[in-house]
């Protein structure tokens, strides 16, 4: 009898312990299946809308889920606006040129409508940066839902987290492998610059005062075209093409452009100069089918980055701001 009550008693604890430890916070395949069963197909009907009506979205999901799960958490604080207190992650320079987030809050009115008060920023965020690269000819990857979203931003936080485009490779590696992603997915993942295109704030320093002599001239002289000055406006439409052969299609063009000194960015460049990211580059341009295979699985741990529980998250209403108590 004693023993029985025991083994109760432990059982009980046990039970405890792993709802503590594995009930919340824990993000999981169909999260919505009992809230929110449409959840994923209405994220994915408006990712495509609104790829239909501004083909550039697509690219921004890519982006802005980089740019969110890389600073501490999947956990959109990157979409709060500077009020109350909160300084918005937007102002931060490494994330210039980063664009499309009122149809963040688009794919969220759609939500809202359909379950109230259910469905994450952060899983938006996730959801449409996987439904986006199918948009661009890239591969589908199936996602672990159940994000909770932050209330206060990580400003403080994104220049030690977030590589920036003249990094040494090392430290890029580095910063990767910080939140579980390998030389191989480092690689793979960068290939996202394959789609879309950069603002000349962070191309001019391969460009002025002198021409960097790894880039291709006939290259450089199309970037100066597009970026003719030393200094531009960091509000101005100046940008540059990441590919200009094939510029919507996430493809292993990328790779091939680099093998040409045509990286866009120092740190493309230097990842056919660096002898430990080389192979990989030579890899995925001679295989698209590989380079796809690699990003799918990078993307997906990229998503799966220290998830909020939900003492320390919640659901917004509003992508922007942090719920009212």
């Amino acid at each position: 009898m004693a023993t029985h009550k025991l083994l109760c008693n432990l059982s009980f604890i046990f039970l405890l312990f792993f709802n503590f430890h594995f009930g919340t916070g824990e993000i999981q395949l169909n999260y919505y299946s009992q809230t929110c069963p449409n959840a994923e197909e209405i994220v994915k009907e408006q990712v495509i809308s609104l790829y239909n009506k501004h083909g550039n979205t697509a690219v921004s999901w890519i982006r802005t889920l980089f740019h969110d799960c890389m600073v501490k958490s999947c956990d959109a604080s990157l979409l709060l606006e500077s009020i109350n207190g909160i300084q918005s992650e937007k102002i931060s320079t490494r994330n210039i040129g980063m664009r499309n987030f009122k149809y963040i809050n688009t794919i969220k009115d759609a939500l809202e409508s359909a379950c109230p008060m259910t469905v994450s920023c952060a899983d938006i965020v996730a959801l449409s940066a996987r439904d986006g690269a199918v948009m661009l000819g890239g591969p589908r990857v199936e996602m672990k839902t159940g994000r909770k979203d932050s209330k206060e931003s990580h400003l403080a936080e994104i220049d030690a987290s977030l590589p920036n485009h003249n990094d040494s490779m090392m430290y890029v590696l580095a910063r990767f492998r910080s939140v579980g992603i390998d030389v191989e997915g480092t690689v793979a993942l960068l290939g996202a610059h394959s789609v879309g295109r950069v603002h000349c704030l962070n191309i001019v320093d391969r460009l002025y005062p002198t021409v960097d002599p790894t880039l291709d001239p006939n290259y450089a002289k199309y970037l100066k075209g597009r970026c003719p000055h030393p200094a531009p406006d960091p509000n101005a439409v100046e940008y540059a093409r990441n590919d200009r052969e094939s510029p919507m299609i996430l493809d292993n063009m990328y790779y091939k452009n680099i093998m040409n000194n045509k990286g866009l960015l120092s740190v493309d460049q230097e990842l056919m100069s660096n002898p430990i990211t080389s192979p990989y580059v030579e890899k995925m341009a001679a295989d698209n089918d590989y380079f796809h295979e690699q990003f799918s699985k990078a993307l997906l741990i990229l998503s799966e980055n220290n998830p909020l529980s939900d003492e320390d998250g919640e659901v917004r209403t509003n992508c922007r701001f942090v719920n009212r108590d």
